[in-house]
């Protein structure tokens, strides 16, 4: 299942558990997973570690290396990136187009559990009510698979990949285009 096709975005705030679910639907898929963390300029790690929330004009070059990242992996690239706002994932469509979103969402307390679980990670838990305070969800017309991160990683991953492909292999109509119609799953 590694044919050439677009890039797949998974999304959410930091703890949502992006670069999980994206390693394993790149596994599943025969993608590529691309972390967009990676790609941050020194500036934008050494902002974040201060505590303080990057700034949109620090993260429009950021974007631009994710959208070129997305779009030169090949076959394709599966690609964890936060992306919480629609101006965010809109540059990352004015360079490749339309592509399928997984976005992870989850409640307060549960991300800032995983959070203080990690370690060695840039991003500190204070920053999380920053991030769900930029977040905005994505609209209806974004076309996004909407999927909960109470479930365990396996599950999560699984649940994914079962809206993610079958809107891949035809959609609900069989013209291989989703139905614009939101979903929320687990």
């Amino acid at each position: 299942m590694s044919e050439r096709r677009g890039p797949v975005l998974v999304m959410g705030v930091s703890g949502a558990g992006k670069s999980t679910v994206a390693r394993g639907l790149a596994e599943r898929l025969g993608g590529v997973y691309v972390d967009a963390d990676d790609l941050h300029p020194e500036e934008n790690v050494a902002t974040m570690a201060r505590g303080e929330p990057l700034t949109d004009a620090l993260r429009w070059g950021w974007l631009d290396l994710v959208a070129k990242a997305m779009a030169e992996t090949e076959p394709f690239a599966v690609v964890a990136c936060s992306a919480l706002k629609r101006a965010y994932r809109d540059r990352l469509r004015a360079h490749l187009g339309p592509f399928p979103i997984i976005y992870l969402d989850g409640d307060r307390a549960l991300l800032r559990e995983r959070m203080s679980r990690r370690e060695g990670h840039y991003m500190p838990v204070s920053l999380l009510d920053s991030q769900l305070q930029t977040l905005e969800p994505p609209g209806p017309d974004e076309d996004a698979i909407a999927v909960s991160v109470a479930p365990s990683p396996d599950e999560i991953i699984a649940t994914a990949l079962t809206q993610l492909s079958s809107r891949l292999q035809g959609g609900p109509d069989g013209s291989g285009q989703a139905d614009h119609t939101p979903r929320r799953t687990s």
